[in-house]
């Protein structure tokens, strides 16, 4: 069965964009570049929220044609192209894919836990085994979701050097009362304790630290 990863810039006190969806404090660069690309590059289904997705169909697509493409656009842009990409929505529910242009593009507006499932026991597009990850990009409010499913199977956390104080966190608490405005109305994710298990970690010369989590599920 495929695996479904969340891969989120976090800072050190669990937000994953400041009070107002801010992701100037997110630092990136070539090494980092690097290092995500080789992972991404075999990942050929990619999931989005709506607002991430939106975000990614106004830059990508047209990010290796511009004459200050770097490297990274030129690769990204090619790759981001040729991925299934799938988009959690209820506000895109009426939405047709091919009339609006997109390609390779499904949208779920509802049934969320058989849709997930049915995606996760597919072939991936390109076939193989069958096994290959899904990588969640971003995407706070989606991945909310699926965490209360239960429907993430793991963690791919780029931790920044910084303390944002107040943000959209990663992980809900009981308390919606206490978000900023950008973060009202998510769901409480986290009911229960998740058991994962580090599978590797990385320093980057930013100062950013990388944690690859499983969910263990034993």
């Amino acid at each position: 069965m495929r695996k479904i990863i969340s891969f989120m810039h976090i800072s050190l006190d669990g937000f994953v964009a400041g009070p107002n969806g801010e992701l100037d404090w997110v630092k990136i660069d070539e090494e980092l570049f690097d290092f995500v690309g080789k992972r991404v590059k075999e990942t050929d289904t990619a999931l989005y929220g709506r607002v991430t997705y939106q975000m990614m169909e106004n830059y990508w697509p047209t990010a290796a044609d511009k004459p200050t493409a770097t490297r990274h656009d030129i690769e990204h842009s090619k790759w981001y192209s040729k991925v299934h990409k799938i988009v959690l929505s209820k506000t895109m529910k009426e939405a047709d894919p091919i009339s609006l242009g997109l390609t390779n593009t499904e949208i779920i507006s509802d049934n969320l836990l058989n849709s997930i499932n049915e995606i996760k026991q597919s072939r991936p597009a390109s076939g193989g085994s069958g096994n290959e990850d899904i990588l969640l990009f971003g995407s706070p409010t989606a991945t909310h979701s699926l965490i209360q499913q239960n429907l993430i199977d793991g963690y791919w956390l780029f931790v920044n050097p910084i303390i944002l104080g107040r943000g959209i966190p990663l992980f809900t608490d009981s308390n919606p009362d206490s978000y900023p405005s950008a973060a009202k109305g998510l769901p409480s994710a986290q009911r229960d304790k998740i058991k994962l298990n580090l599978l590797t970690t990385r320093q980057f010369a930013s100062g950013v630290t990388e944690l690859n989590y499983i969910v263990d599920r034993q």
